[in-house]
């Protein structure tokens, strides 16, 4: 059995696509998901009984979209696949996807055969699917590609975190929520918070996502 997960703002295509899906014998939707926060607070619950093996995620959703979703999750659920579901086709959603970390890309026009397919090729490591035009647009932006700045070495710097932040910036690698965190370290949520905003200003990002890879590339 292939368990999955559906992230989309739009409630029409979330319980179209999952009375699809839930229609063939191997394979049943786990949880839908209105956007990358909701997918992310419900994968936290999914870990203590069955967690999915690939989400379907959209990209243009409000509070969290579908790249920062894939790049937080990448982090704290390292072995799930992410499939991108989308209408778009740009050049800066493919290129945002990827280098988030997407496992394939495909068009909301797409039949179920061949998503059904791109599910399977993504579980068996069979390449990353695409679809078509995405697989061009993809190719022309490796061609397109600046190589010397691929080779460019990281710098690492001195963010002159205190030693409160850097136990609060641990906390959040590990996936703790400002509640658990504030309850760890006998302070209030909000100052929490606050915290973590100071954190986010000094290492120049706006995420946990962002962070995390920062911490892990500059050894802070």
């Amino acid at each position: 059995m292939t368990y999955i997960a559906i992230v989309d703002d739009k409630r029409v295509l979330r319980t179209a696509l999952e009375e699809k899906l839930n229609s063939f014998d191997n394979y049943s939707v786990l949880f839908t998901a209105e956007n990358g926060r909701d997918f992310l607070e419900k994968m936290v619950e999914a870990r203590k009984s069955r967690e999915p093996d690939v989400v379907l995620m959209d990209i243009d959703m409000p509070i969290m979209n579908g790249v920062e979703a894939v790049e937080e999750g990448k982090i704290r659920f390292p072995e799930l696949k992410y499939l991108m579901l989308t209408i778009f086709d740009e050049n800066d959603k493919i290129f945002s996807a990827i280098k988030a970390g997407a496992d394939g890309y495909l068009l909301k026009d797409e039949s179920i055969e061949k998503i059904k397919e791109a599910i399977n090729n993504v579980l068996n490591e069979e390449g990353a699917p695409m679809s078509p035009s995405i697989a061009r647009r993809a190719l022309n932006l490796l061609m397109s590609a600046n190589i010397e700045s691929l080779n460019k070495s990281e710098v690492k710097l001195d963010y002159h975190l205190t030693d409160k932040e850097k136990s609060i910036l641990m906390y959040l690698i590990d996936g703790l929520e400002y509640k658990e965190i504030a309850s760890h370290l006998d302070l209030s949520p909000n100052t929490v918070r606050n915290h973590v905003a100071s954190i986010y200003k000094k290492l120049h990002v706006t995420s946990r996502a962002q962070a995390i890879k920062l911490y892990n590339r500059n050894k802070l």
